[in-house]
């Protein structure tokens, strides 16, 4: 078991989540990933994904200064979730009518 800095179990999700997005981009699972992280530990899994054409962006959900330089330097296209918000925002919709036509 591996603890945090505050004594937490640490769990290697990041490792996880490597392997099995590798594995689906060879086994032609999806067109292309979006990676929502701003850790320097998926700069290589971006790397792998750019090469095989399997790449669209990176969306980062902290602000620039705050993302990994490695992500920064693998060349990939990189989205500031602060910068998106109005891209991201829900609005409320139209009720849709009821089935007699009447809302």
């Amino acid at each position: 078991m591996v603890y945090d800095g505050d004594g937490k179990p640490k769990g290697n999700c990041d490792a996880d989540l490597v392997v099995q997005a590798m594995q689906d981009a060879y086994e032609n699972r999806f067109a292309k990933a979006v990676l929502v992280a701003s850790d320097g530990d998926y700069a290589g899994l971006v790397r792998f994904l750019l090469k095989k054409h399997k790449f669209y962006s990176v969306l980062s959900p902290h602000p620039k200064d705050k993302c990994s330089i490695l992500l920064k330097r693998t060349g990939a296209k990189i989205a500031y979730i602060n910068d998106q918000r109005y891209n991201l925002t829900i609005t409320q919709k139209e009720k849709a009518p009821d089935e007699d036509g009447t809302s």
